[in-house]
């Protein structure tokens, strides 16, 4: 089955879909999903929440903004985010600590992050694909370096080479803006 026919049943809220996205999917979010959780129940659980996320979110899905496996692989990363951050933050039943403060960022904040998400992208929109590939995998998606280097055909300290060169040149390029 296609991704568009499949989106589409996911859209109906055919289950049938929903299968359909587990069985052409399940590795690449597992794959995603993998190094940002260790424990083997976590991953098994944001799996499950992935394809409950895709139920109810399809229909922010755009298809003139970039391709569903980008869109998959982005609502997995950010389900295992909110899952490290979700086991980090348990406390005892009823207990508050007291720095608790309130999730949302202020005003301020939230322009500041917005401009350094924009200064960002066209940093990264400055590099060659491989170098773009070599951040996103070890920044956004949390691979280990060794894991990099063995799908790339690199050794591991040819990949911590380049990353370190990388991470200098987009300090360069961010300071300079």
């Amino acid at each position: 089955m296609h991704d568009t026919e499949m989106i589409e049943r996911i859209r109906k809220r055919d289950e049938a879909g929903l299968e359909v996205l587990l069985k052409q999917y399940g590795a690449l979010i597992c794959y995603v999903i993998a190094p940002i959780l260790k424990v083997r129940e976590d991953q098994e659980e944001c799996v499950s929440e992935v394809a409950m996320q895709v139920w109810e979110k399809i229909g922010s899905y755009d298809s003139g903004r970039g391709s569903f496996r980008a869109w998959l692989t982005a609502v997995a990363r950010n389900a295992a985010l909110n899952r490290v951050r979700k086991n980090r933050g348990v406390w005892a039943e009823g207990e508050i600590p007291d720095e608790f403060a309130s999730p949302k960022p202020t005003p301020e904040e939230d322009m500041i992050k917005k401009e350094r998400q924009a200064a960002l992208a066209l940093a990264l929109g400055q590099l060659k694909p491989r170098e773009r590939e070599l951040f996103y995998r070890k920044y956004y998606y949390l691979q280990p370096t060794a894991q990099i280097g063995a799908e790339l055909g690199m050794t591991q300290r040819a990949v911590e080479g380049k990353l370190y060169r990388l991470k200098k040149r987009l300090r360069k390029i961010l300071t300079e803006t």
